[in-house]
């Protein structure tokens, strides 16, 4: 598909994350304080809730007001059907072609200045740990070579429910936590701020239905509504001290930071690719009926405070084990309900050089190998004043299907709290 064309000529540009063929989601705050629902093109917002008061772009036919409170919820859970339409419906308003532009300028808000919140309330969060390059390269780490990988990874799409309490924004400052942590020489565990803190680059798949009991993995695809950069920050001294036997708990509860922008799956369509051969076959509810990932390149930067930023990693959505369809099902398995807005992290995205990992664990060889900055300085694990930021975008010709940017500054711990 090539480039289609926008009357918003900063749409039309290869190196613009938001194109015509991409129309992200999200939320931000108007001038007069309100929280409305835009449509990221070129370098505006289309202010989606105005577009709908004024009756110029409906999500309903009876005339509700979808975008009222502010965020994507309820348009989530309205389904497929209605996804398409808007779709084409906001695509045909953004056209070069449409005659009626001049009326639909007053709807656009510049994005240099405005404020993104979130765009969807999440109903409840789960992490996977389905990318087998950092499994192997953690695994490695503390069990050795031959014992790398759990004897179910290879069968299961392994995750953990985690806290949708805390899942921020992009741009939301991230406090390092208190924890309990011990030491291989402590005789006993203390109480302290972490130090091993760290970043996971992983893309997050949105639920927009809800269903009840198991789906299939087709059905699964059918449910999410788009795709958010995620980073799973991560206190790995507490989460070794804690996670056995049932796995990370405070360890992961920090923080989840989300692009700002929700990417559908329409948008992401032409970029579909299949997940890796598999080394054993998987059971047949968990196999695909067609490609199921997507090719999203990635990366990483870390900036220290008040210095300029450090590439320190680049990887592709398409290293996945599994897809997000088979985590979805996978999770369905038991008959949980799942629910609009369920947010599911990917699980680290590692490649298989050393400048693909997608952790500093990972990057540092767990400390062993610090990493050079480019200001000279080094890091194992973050620092307070850190920033880290992802950044990924599909590559299409002549354009690009960009999410944007997930960004979070590491905040010095509180003082301690009072016993």
């Amino acid at each position: 598909m090539p480039l289609l064309k926008s009357w918003v000529e900063s749409a039309n540009t290869p190196d613009t994350d938001f194109p015509l063929n991409n129309l992200p989601y999200g939320a931000f705050i108007t001038d007069e304080g309100e929280t409305h629902c835009g449509v990221a093109i070129g370098d505006m917002i289309l202010d989606v809730t105005a577009l709908e008061e004024a009756g110029i772009l409906m999500a309903s036919d009876e005339e509700d007001e979808v975008f009222f409170f502010g965020d994507w919820t309820e348009f989530m859970a309205m389904g497929p059907a209605v996804w398409d339409a808007y779709r084409k419906g906001l695509t045909g308003l953004l056209s070069e072609d449409n005659g009626d532009a001049p009326e639909l300028v007053p709807f656009l808000v510049p994005q240099v200045g405005t404020k993104l919140v979130m765009p969807f309330a999440v109903s409840e969060y789960t992490d996977f740990y389905a990318g087998k390059h950092h499994a192997t390269n953690v695994g490695t780490m503390f069990r050795g070579a031959e014992n790398a990988l759990p004897p179910n990874w290879l069968s299961i799409p392994i995750g953990y429910n985690g806290r949708a309490s805390s899942v921020v924004v992009s741009g939301t400052d991230v406090r390092r936590p208190w924890g309990q942590l011990k030491g291989p020489n402590d005789d006993m565990p203390r109480f302290a701020p972490c130090a091993r803190f760290d970043l996971e680059l992983e893309m997050g798949a949105i639920v927009g239905t809800s269903s009840e009991g198991m789906v299939s993995v087709q059905q699964a695809d059918d449910m999410i509504f788009g795709y958010v950069l995620l980073n799973d920050w991560s206190a790995r001294d507490i989460q070794a001290w804690e996670y056995q036997p049932l796995g990370p708990f405070q360890a992961k509860a920090t923080a989840t930071s989300v692009s700002p922008w929700i990417v559908t799956k329409a948008a992401l369509e032409s970029f579909r690719t299949s997940t890796p051969e598999r080394e054993r076959d998987l059971l047949p509810y968990l196999q695909e009926p067609g490609p199921m990932l997507y090719d999203v390149e990635l990366e990483v930067t870390l900036a220290p405070e008040g210095k300029d930023a450090t590439t320190i990693a680049r990887t592709n959505y398409n290293e996945m084990y599994y897809s997000a369809a088979q985590q979805l099902c996978h999770h369905s398995t038991s008959g949980c309900p799942m629910n609009t807005g369920d947010l599911l992290g990917s699980g680290t995205i590692s490649g298989p050089e050393k400048e693909n990992r997608g952790s500093l664990l990972e990057l540092s060889w767990g400390g062993k190998e610090p990493l050079t900055l480019d200001t000279g300085e080094t890091r194992n694990f973050l620092e307070d004043g850190d920033t880290l930021t992802l950044k990924g975008h599909a590559q299409g010709d002549g354009f690009r299907i960009g999410f944007g940017s997930c960004e979070g500054k590491i905040l010095p711990a509180n003082e301690k709290p009072h016993a």
